[in-house]
């Protein structure tokens, strides 16, 4: 699994640095914004397309008790490398997405009580801008950003999504 780490941290440094400008970040001292769970249910369904060199899958399921939930998966040559399991819950009128990341054998990357979270910058009609993840929808395609680190480095990876029948 370390070789996959590697290979995803060296092409994540050399991937998609143009989208840089799709990515925002919260100014430290910077309040989250302000939303909810309805102005982002344009994302709910099944979203498939490139990313990472290789092909994903998203899912958005419906929001339910203050959360949407979701799951990610990456494949490379047809064969699963990682998922993700992520939940974008509501939080004192704001919204934080958090996920985390398995291999293929269901090996946790995180500790049990860590989450990767992106909180809510900002929603403008079909776009949502997270700390360091962006997802815009433009009919059936769905675009992500995500700015990805590799020690003191950083890229933005993006995936470009077509809604699929599940």
């Amino acid at each position: 699994m370390k070789k996959y780490h590697f290979i995803l941290s060296f092409f994540c440094i050399l991937c998609f640095a143009a989208n840089a400008q799709e990515v925002k970040r919260l100014e430290d001292g910077q309040s989250p914004g302000k939303g909810n769970l309805s102005q982002v249910s344009w994302l709910e369904g099944f979203w498939s397309g490139p990313g990472l060199g290789g092909d994903c899958e998203e899912v958005w399921l419906p929001a339910r008790d203050g959360q949407m939930m979701g799951t990610f998966r990456f494949f490379d040559q047809g064969k699963l490398i990682f998922s993700e399991l992520f939940f974008l819950s509501e939080e004192n009128e704001s919204m934080t997405l958090k996920l985390k990341h398995f291999s293929a054998d269901l090996t946790a990357w995180e500790d049990k009580d860590e989450w990767v979270e992106f909180r809510l910058i900002e929603i403008e009609d079909q776009t949502i801008w997270l700390d360091g993840l962006t997802m815009k929808r433009e009919g059936d395609n769905l675009t992500v950003w995500v700015e990805l680190e590799s020690g003191d480095q950083s890229s933005v990876a993006a995936f470009e999504y077509t809604r699929r029948d599940f």
